[in-house]
């Protein structure tokens, strides 16, 4: 190669009467290829959408966003089975896996839990196994962070049950299922368990399972090499007012705090952890919604900003982000604004990896809508940009991580 090297030197000395035009022609192909990298680089998420489907249809979208513009770039399509409602993916980014949320699989009132590998070249999934889910509608699904377990939340099985991830990146069999008992005063949404999220701690010593139908987390210690759950004591690590219905939680990026979204009352409460015991004790209670709204609004999803600043949560019904800053001392939060999602029934929302992008499933208008994020107020204003999909639930972004 350094002769070949050499050589070329000595042929450009000789045809010098060509630079001129040689070097124009360069520095075109140049130019081009600095465009195409500033448009690659600009690409610089990825974002997955689960959703409503038939068993038959396409349902796991990828779609890449622009974390300048907000701008939103359909890729690709897969078929997730029925209903893939809810997704994760790996740390690595090798594998996704998500819920299908129906209530027969197999034969059996149960949901199912389908696992993907992606292809590291175009973001594409290909299917390698499902399982039962070992209860009615999964609804959530995480990893846990040695990446060995993976938890669902069955809503109407009212249970919660932890599978391991296998080599090849299928999920075996369930390795353990906990039945949550119990009822709320809310006759028509907590007749019974209804198990809503489940996620280990920041310390991965706990996973805690958001159950809407008893108004309680639990709290379960968390054996992640061998994929199971065992009661802690206490077992319930919070109780929040009768019929506030928690649906899910987020945990505040110092560990000390976490935020639990309350779907039935429209509340937002902060909570205290106890690390070593896997328990919270009760901050603040906060409304979701203005004062003078009163029709219908149950409430979706809460994020916390990875600088703690910010606090964002989902109003299905008033249609809106609500956004809040944090105390960082107290955790407490006030109210910063109520943004219009640009659609009917928000689900699911996700920051970007740079959090100058925020983006939001908006289930019964079927888009999902851009907003760019203030970092320095915490403030949304729509982008402009929206993407047509079908009853999307979940969105999952992520840095790009193509080859």
């Amino acid at each position: 190669m350094r002769v070949a090297a050499l050589g070329m030197a000595s042929l450009s000395l000789a045809f010098a009467s060509c630079n001129s035009t040689t070097k124009e022609s360069d520095n075109a192909a140049t130019d081009e290829a600095v465009a195409e990298n500033e448009q690659t680089n600009t690409e610089s998420a990825m974002i997955y959408v689960g959703t409503y489907a038939g068993a038959n249809d396409e349902s796991i979208f990828l779609y890449s966003l622009n974390s300048e513009t907000g701008e939103l770039t359909r890729k690709s399509a897969a078929k997730g089975g029925e209903n893939p409602s809810f997704l994760t993916l790996d740390e690595e980014r090798r594998y996704l896996y998500a819920v299908n949320e129906t209530m027969n699989y197999d034969g059996k009132e149960s949901g199912a839990v389908s696992a993907f590998a992606i292809d590291e070249h175009s973001g594409r999934l290909n299917f390698l196994n499902r399982i039962a889910s070992q209860g009615g509608a999964p609804c959530h699904i995480s990893i846990d962070k040695t990446g060995k377990t993976v938890l669902v939340a069955n809503y109407m099985g009212g249970n919660v049950a932890a599978y391991q991830i296998q080599e090849s990146g299928q999920l075996s069999q369930a390795k353990d299922v906990k039945q949550h008992e119990g009822s709320g005063p809310n006759k028509d949404r907590q007749e019974a368990a209804h198990a809503h999220y489940i996620a280990p701690d920041p310390e991965n010593k706990f996973a805690l399972a958001v159950d809407l139908g008893t108004d309680k987390v639990m709290s379960y210690r968390l054996d992640a090499a061998n994929g199971t759950l065992t009661p802690n004591e206490p077992a319930v690590a919070y109780a929040t007012k009768p019929g506030a219905g928690p649906r899910h939680l987020d945990f505040h990026p110092n560990g000390r705090y976490a935020y639990l979204i309350n779907e039935l009352n429209s509340t937002m409460e902060v909570l205290a952890y106890d690390a070593e015991k896997g328990t919270f004790t009760g901050v603040q209670a906060i409304s979701t919604i203005p004062s003078d709204f009163t029709e219908n609004n149950q409430c979706a999803e809460v994020k916390v900003s990875s600088d703690g600043k910010f606090l964002y949560g989902s109003n299905r019904g008033h249609n809106s982000m609500v956004v809040y800053s944090i105390d960082e001392n107290s955790g407490e939060l006030k109210l910063v604004e109520h943004v219009n999602t640009g659609g009917d029934w928000p689900r699911d929302f996700s920051l970007d990896p740079s959090e100058n992008i925020l983006v939001v499933a908006n289930e019964r208008s079927n888009n999902i809508v851009s907003f760019k994020r203030d970092k320095s107020t915490g403030k949304l204003t729509a982008t402009g940009h929206r993407a047509e999909v079908s009853k999307p639930v979940c969105v999952q972004v992520v840095q790009n991580f193509l080859q």
